[in-house]
């Protein structure tokens, strides 16, 4: 059975902005909060922002807290680890604009919790 309708954003991402009181690893310790802002804010610069285009969502723990600090993009499900301001530029750009997956920024897919 397929769907009529086109999804309402053709892209979402979710950054894991979990953080954990017991001093475990998590992405929250690693620059997770400013990653989202400045994802957010260049998607919007770019006029990429709202219904039909794309939309940038805090979550919860992702469960990949090994590779943190982490984000993923559907409808393609595309994890990725990032490091710097350049890391989210660079994902916005290729992968949220153009559709080009940043494989250099991929999540290795064995690394969960």
């Amino acid at each position: 059975m397929t769907d009529a309708h086109p999804p309402y954003f053709a892209r979402h991402i979710f950054f894991c902005t979990n953080e954990r009181a017991n001093g475990e690893a998590c992405c929250a310790q690693h620059g997770a909060q400013a990653a989202f802002e400045r994802c957010k804010a260049q998607v919007k610069a770019l006029g990429l922002a709202g219904a039909g285009q794309v939309r940038v969502n805090k979550a919860g723990c992702l469960d990949r807290c090994a590779a943190g600090p982490v984000a993923v993009v559907y409808p393609e499900g595309v994890w990725y680890s990032y490091v710097d301001a350049a890391d989210i530029d660079e994902i916005v750009e290729s992968h949220l604009k153009n559709g080009q997956v940043v494989e250099r920024l991929r999540t290795p897919p064995e690394l969960g919790r």
